[in-house]
C-alpha cells in the first residue's frame, strides 16, 4: 500500500538516489557524462558516504514542502516545491502507471490551496508533459531552454493551473 507522507530529513539519502536515477533516466538521456554531472548537481554523488556529499544533498531536497511516497519502507516518489511552484516531482520507473504521481501531486495542490495559494507552476521536463496535461495544468508558453545546477540547455515546457477553490460548508 502507497502511503503519503511528509519527508524527513533521514530520508536524504534514499530521496537523492531515487532522485538521481530517475532524473537521469527520463530526463537527462540527451546528455553527455560532463553534461550529467552538471546537471545532477549534488545528486551526482547520492551513493556516496561521504558526509559532505549526504550534507549537499539534504540541503538541496529541503524545500517548502517536501512529500514522498512510500511502499512498506521504500521510497518510491518525492515532490518538492513551495506555495505556486512546483519544483520537482519523481516516481520510480516501477511504480509509474499507478497513481502515485497523481497523489502526490494531488497532495501538494490540497497544501498550496490551505495556504492561500490560486495558481500552481511548474516547469515540465518534457517527458512529464502529458502527465501534467492529464493533471489539468496548461502550457503558458512555448518549450523554453532551463537549467539544473551547473546543467544548461535542458528542455522545458512552462505550465500552470488555477486551483479551484473548495466550499466549506459554514
Amino acid at each position: 500500500m502507497i502511503t503519503i507522507r511528509d519527508y524527513q530529513e533521514r530520508d536524504a539519502t534514499r530521496v537523492g538516489c531515487l532522485i538521481a536515477v530517475t532524473y537521469s533516466e527520463f530526463n537527462l538521456a540527451f546528455a553527455s557524462l560532463e553534461q550529467l554531472a552538471a546537471f545532477l548537481g549534488p545528486f551526482r554523488h547520492a551513493e556516496s558516504t561521504d558526509p559532505s556529499h549526504r550534507k549537499a544533498i539534504a540541503r538541496v531536497i529541503r524545500s517548502e514542502m517536501v512529500f514522498v511516497a512510500e511502499d512498506e519502507s521504500t521510497i518510491v516518489g518525492v515532490l518538492r516545491g513551495r506555495k505556486d511552484r512546483l519544483a520537482s516531482l519523481f516516481v520510480r520507473r516501477d511504480y509509474h502507471r499507478r497513481g502515485i504521481g497523481r497523489q502526490l501531486v494531488e497532495r501538494f495542490e490540497e497544501e498550496c490551496r490551505q495556504r492561500g495559494s490560486t495558481v500552481i507552476r511548474v516547469a515540465s521536463t518534457v517527458y512529464a508533459v502529458l502527465f501534467y496535461l492529464a493533471m489539468g495544468y496548461k502550457r503558458s508558453t512555448s518549450l523554453r531552454s532551463g537549467w539544473s545546477f551547473e546543467g544548461r540547455g535542458l528542455p522545458v515546457q512552462p505550465m500552470r493551473k488555477a486551483l479551484r477553490t473548495i466550499d466549506h460548508p459554514t
